[in-house]
């Protein structure tokens, strides 16, 4: 088994997509529009679909906000610098929002959070930690 996507609903199909491209550059890989159900689906992930995870982002029509409820935490990512990768994102237009980069609380992890046009977060680290962030 291997992990194929997380699916997010979004308020604003086009906003997200500029978010999950522009802003964090992932690609585009597909979407899926069903009129008589009334959603449109868009696939983003940082590589292709048979070698990563993917991101879901789902469109229902009419639909421009959604509760958080307490059960999502956050999507993780790993990227070379942390403290590099909030300034591109917040040069681009995005928020850093929770903590800036640094050390986690108790540990030297070096992360961040940022968050998505729809109020997901985003936690950022450092790939030189990236496994002990999973446990290893």
């Amino acid at each position: 088994m291997r992990l194929l996507h997380t699916m997010l609903r979004v308020g604003d199909l086009q906003r997200s997509i500029h978010f999950y491209t522009e802003i964090l550059g992932m690609r585009l890989l597909h979407t899926s529009e069903n009129p008589t159900y009334k959603y449109t689906l868009a696939f983003v992930s940082f590589d292709d679909e048979s070698k990563s995870a993917i991101i879901e982002l789902t469109y229902n029509c009419g639909v421009e906000h959604y509760q958080m409820g307490t059960a999502f935490g956050h999507i993780a990512l790993g990227v070379d610098n942390v403290a590099d990768t909030c300034s591109s994102i917040r040069r681009t237009g995005g928020k850093v929002v929770t903590r800036e980069a640094g050390p986690v609380k108790g540990g030297s992890t070096i992360i961040a959070f940022v968050e998505d046009p729809d109020g997901y977060q985003i936690e950022l680290i450092e790939n030189k930690n990236a496994n002990n962030a999973l446990g290893n």
